[in-house]
Order: structure tokens, then C-alpha cells, then sequence
């Protein structure tokens, strides 16, 4: 059935919550658990481009692109058409009880994209922590070692493994430990807070990996390239360059968890390409499939064939209706030249808040790359995070029609993830209703 196309502009025609998002806000709350806690007071009816409709008939400009997934927009007709036609031919069978050609298609696709020389190979899953737990049992199986480094400030995942590696604690993982064992934490790169050069920090770290653990010990080492969660952190240069270097020298794999930043998020396919470094073992999600669950690890053909036949998968691991929307999310980023777009939106974002500060000191630090932008608030005499006021920003603009989202370790980071084929002009506009409310609260 088409439809008509969703008007690319912001519009308030009740209160938010309107009526009928109250009414069902009521029902949420007979039905989902309480933990379960949506921060935007509105109900998705349609999204498309830039903008989320919701029941009552609002048009919110959306800056989160459901945590980085939208990349391509909520609907585009490419991915639809994919996923409506493979709907009509199969929804499952299992690709480890009777195999499908999209499937290898993907893996293969995967390998001419990620930043590893040589053959790769490529599993298909559902989820990010997923995609991670599975980088971990390769690691594990290849290098005969059980210890894996996480870092300060990172975020991999809710489930028991994954909740080891992730640093925050509020929401994450308070009160659910214990926790995975031989899981250990290490200090990275904040450059903002800790002042260090790449080499420095590397140095840093380096000293902790060798003391507290020891190489003998480690079979992986596991970063984002930019760290989301913890406050879209981008490390300081040559940093992430002399772990790989360190890990290589030292029979330890290195992990890029490009869940988060991955598929022209950043300006390139891959924040390790812009780095330039070459992991051992890639993990991907979000962005891959336009909306639809799915995930990937991404390694050295030799390091994912050291596990036993049987020892990777899952019943819904690469289910043929998500791998038709990768497939064809895949082609909408290269038509679009959506890494080129996502550099552009960076530049908007960074041009914005570089004013802003000019006559607002509370905004302490801009960072990020391309479509995956954050800006640090503190208190300009002792640079206290600021967390209470970046709540309220992200709670009024919400109200105001803004889709907006909160990170950091400190809660202190307002984040910007719009779809990466959003109009200039409703990004402008977006930003502006914040810069706005943040005049508002002096």
C-alpha cells in the first residue's frame, strides 16, 4: 500500500504528550515493566527522513535515529521494497538448518567494506551485545586465553558478558552481578579530562594491560574507536594506533566495537578506517539494516575459523528479512554518498555550538565525527559535569518537538545521531530549540 510521503517539517498540534500518547502512556504502564522507560513523550506513528509522526498527529524532528540504526531514515523505499518482497518469498528457516545465497551475499559484502586485509569471514546475529559476546568466545578460541580489557568510560552491551565490559554503572549494571569473570577495565583517552597525548594515554594503558593482567593472560583487547555511551569520546590521535601496535606484538587480538560508529556514522564506513588501524575482529550492528535486527562479527578468516563446527550461531542469527534490508542499506549509503553527508552534518553541528560557546562557557567541549556529535556541559570555573541541566534541555526539547539524547559516564553530554539523510534545514532547526532552551536557563 503507498503512502503519502511524510512532510519533512516540525509540527506541534497538541500538547506532548498529546491524548492518545497519554492514553497509551497509561496502558505502558499496566503492562511494561517499570525498568522499561521511554524517555520521549510521544508514540511513534510513522518516521521517514528526518521526522517521527506520532499518534496524535505531531511531527518530531528526530536527532537519535533510534540510537544510531536509522542511518538511511526510518523507511526509506529501497529497504521496504527489499524487505517486502524477501517477506513474500521466506521469513526464516535458520541458516544453520537450511541455508539462503543473502546470507553469504552479506558476509561477502562485509568483507570488501571492513578495514582487515586479507580473507575474511563473517557471522550474522541479532544484536550488538550479541555481536560482542561472539568476538569474545572467537577470541577466546584462537588465542587460547581467557582475560579480555575493556576500557573507562565504555559501553558494550546489557547482558551478563557484556554488562562486565561496559564502565557506567547507573542504569546498566547496578544490581545485576555478578558479573562474567576474567573481564578487566583499563584507562583510555579522554583528552578533554585527562589532557594526554595519544601516546601518553597509550602509554597509560599499555602499563596497565602489562601489570594488572599481563599479555600471557589477555586474549583481547576491545574498544570503540569513539566511545558512545560514555560521552561520544574521541581519543586522542596516534592513541588507539599504538594499542593495536602493543596488541600485535603481544599475540593479543584487537576488537573494534564499531557497533555504534560503523556504516558511514562517522564520515567513512568505519571510525577504525579514519583511525587507521586494522582490527582483528570487527563487531557491527545499529546501522547495518535500516531498522531491522541485526549484527555482525567481522574477522580474520583464520582467527573465526578457530572455533569448532557448530560453535557460532543462533536460531534468528542472520534471519533473511533483516539481511534483504543490510543489503539494500548497504547500496542506499553508497548511492547517497551518505559518509560525504555525515561529514557535512559534523561540520553543521560543530559550526553551531562553536558559537554558542563563544558567549556560553557551560558548553566545555564539542567533539565527535560526522553524524556522531556531542557537546560536554560543566560548570566553566571547575568543570563539573553539569548533569542536571543537560537533563532539562533533553526534557524540554523533547516537549518542544526535538528527539534528543543523553550520554556520558557523568550524565553530562548531550548527543546528536540524526539520520544521516536528514534536510540541512530541520537539522538547523533542531539545533536551534536547543541552543534556545539552553539560553533559557541561564
Amino acid at each position: 500500500m503507498s503512502r503519502e510521503p511524510l512532510d519533512q517539517s516540525r509540527k506541534l498540534v497538541t500538547e506532548l504528550p498529546g491524548p492518545k500518547a497519554r492514553e497509551l502512556h497509561e496502558r505502558l504502564e499496566t503492562y511494561v515493566p517499570k525498568a522499561v522507560s521511554p524517555s520521549t513523550p510521544a508514540f511513534a506513528a510513522r518516521a521517514e527522513g528526518g521526522i517521527v509522526e506520532d499518534v496524535d498527529g505531531n511531527r518530531l524532528i528526530d536527532l537519535g535515529a533510534g540510537i544510531a540504526v536509522t542511518t538511511v531514515g526510518a523507511s526509506h523505499p529501497k529497504i521496504v521494497q527489499a524487505v517486502q518482497e524477501q517477506v513474500a518469498d521466506f521469513t526464516h528457516t535458520c541458516f544453520m538448518v537450511t541455508p539462503y545465497e543473502s546470507y553469504v551475499q552479506l558476509a561477502q559484502r562485509l568483507d570488501g567494506l571492513v578495514p582487515i586485509s586479507g580473507q575474511t569471514r563473517t557471522v550474522l546475529l541479532n544484536s550488538g551485545a550479541e555481536a560482542v559476546e561472539n568476538a569474545v568466545k572467537v577470541a577466546r578460541a584462537y588465542t587460547g586465553k581467557q582475560a579480555i580489557a575493556a576500557f573507562d568510560n565504555a559501553y558494550h552491551g546489557r547482558t551478563t558478558l557484556t554488562m562486565g565490559l561496559t564502565a557506567k554503572n547507573m542504569p546498566y549494571k547496578e544490581s545485576f552481578g555478578p558479573f562474567a569473570s576474567e573481564t578487566y577495565r583499563v584507562p583510555g583517552s579522554y583528552p578533554y579530562r585527562d589532557g594526554l597525548t595519544g601516546a601518553q594515554a597509550a602509554a597509560r594503558t599499555i602499563e596497565s594491560l602489562e601489570t594488572q593482567i599481563g599479555a600471557n593472560q589477555l586474549a583481547a583487547v576491545i574498544m570503540e574507536p569513539i566511545q558512545g555511551e560514555g560521552g561520544f569520546i574521541v581519543p586522542a590521535e596516534g592513541f588507539l594506533a599504538k594499542i593495536v601496535e602493543w596488541c600485535k606484538a603481544n599475540n593479543v587480538l584487537f576488537i573494534a566495537d564499531e557497533v555504534q560508529t560503523g556504516f558511514a556514522r562517522t564520515g567513512d564506513w568505519f571510525a577504525s578506517t579514519t583511525e587507521g588501524i586494522e582490527p582483528d575482529l570487527i563487531t557491527l550492528a545499529k546501522g547495518i539494516a535500516g531498522g531491522m535486527p541485526l549484527s555482525a562479527v567481522t574477522g580474520r578468516a583464520d582467527v573465526m575459523d578457530a572455533v569448532h563446527a557448530g560453535g557460532l550461531g543462533g536460531t534468528y542469527g542472520g534471519n533473511p528479512v533483516a539481511v534483504a534490508a543490510a543489503l539494500a542499506s548497504l547500496e542506499v549509503m553508497e548511492e547517497e554518498e551518505l559518509s560525504a553527508k555525515a561529514n557535512r552534518i559534523g561540520e553543521l553541528i560543530t559550526e553551531h555550538f562553536t558559537r554558542i560557546q563563544k558567549d556560553d562557557a557551560r558548553v566545555g567541549d564539542i567533539r565527535g565525527r560526522g553524524a556522531m556529535m556531542a557537546i560536554e556541559f560543566v560548570d566553566p570555573e571547575t568543570k563539573e559535569p553539569l548533569a542536571k541541566l543537560v537533563n532539562e534541555i533533553a526534557v524540554e526539547a523533547r516537549k518542544q518537538g526535538v528527539i534528543t539524547l543523553t550520554a556520558g559516564t557523568y550524565g553530562n553530554v548531550l548527543r546528536f545521531l540524526p539520520p544521516v539523510v536528514i534536510d540541512e534545514d530541520l537539522l538547523q532547526e533542531g539545533l536551534s530549540v536547543i541552543t534556545d532552551i539552553l539560553a533559557q536557563t541561564k
